[in-house]
């Protein structure tokens, strides 16, 4: 089934139903072979104001399930709903456009979202604001550090003004400093907005860093092989020695999940 984006007729609280669900969703590819099966029977609900983190090993299928929850493709079999406008999307590489000064790359999401053009300029600084980067509305993306290109570009997906934020290994290519500060930076503005947030990434410790939730995807199909609970209250640092218990046994099973795709 095509994916569908339901209406929300309530407010974003938890108790409204999934923010995200995929319902028995499966996702294939034609190849010289025949069908290549790379997603096989994902369910998964994400409620309003929660923080998941997909994890797995590379070519596990997580970048497929977030396109596939972002409306850029569709499943091959399944469905896919959720609330409102389609999610926002964040990528690995910020992918602004660098003719464009930091305030326009945010004010051309404004102006895709319908905003009246005098209202632009403001809204666009006041998201500025909300990633802390005041004062960068007129600069150059050259101007920028991958910190706060990023930063840009997080606050360009707020402009869409969706309670859904999609984010593909999006602090992969950083410095572990740089890394590090933007994870509190995330972390701060997904508890000020409290939107629903569906995080991909190959890191074990970037997920528990981060997420509410941890679900581990099995290689080749895709598979959801297990899932964790993060109980540790934040804020967190990737270096807590609770965060380093949790993400050895992840690792431990991730260990295992690429070790039996090896033995196929």
């Amino acid at each position: 089934m095509a994916t569908t984006y339901a209406e929300a007729t309530d407010g974003s609280t938890r108790d409204a139903g999934p923010a995200a669900r995929l319902a028995h969703v499966s996702k294939s590819f034609p190849t010289r072979a025949g069908q290549h099966l790379v997603l096989d029977d994902i369910s998964l609900d994400v409620a309003p104001g929660e923080f998941v983190t997909l994890l797995g090993a590379s070519g596990c299928g997580k970048s497929t399930l977030l396109n596939l929850v972002a409306g850029l493709d569709a499943p091959s079999t399944g469905e896919i709903s959720t609330p409102g406008a389609r999610p926002a999307l964040m990528f690995q590489e910020h992918a602004l456009f660098p003719w464009l000064t930091a305030g326009k790359n945010i004010e051309l999401a404004l102006k895709l979202r319908g905003v009246p053009r005098p209202e632009r300029q403001p809204k666009a600084e006041e998201l500025l604001n909300v990633v802390r980067l005041e004062g960068a509305y007129g600069k150059r993306v050259h101007e920028l550090s991958g910190g706060m290109r990023q930063r840009v570009a997080l606050a360009r997906a707020l402009a869409q003004d969706s309670r859904v934020l999609l984010m593909d290994e999006p602090f992969a290519a950083l410095d572990a400093i740089t890394r590090d500060l933007l994870h509190d930076e995330l972390t701060r503005v997904w508890r000020e907005t409290r939107l629903s947030v569906l995080f991909v990434t190959h890191n074990v410790r970037e997920a528990v860093r981060l997420a509410e939730r941890v679900v581990l995807l099995s290689s080749r199909p895709g598979r959801i092989a297990r899932e964790w609970r993060v109980d540790i209250p934040q804020p967190r640092r990737i270096e807590d020695t609770a965060v380093a218990e949790l993400s050895a046994e992840i690792t431990e099973e991730l260990r295992g999940e690429i070790r039996r795709h090896g033995q196929h």
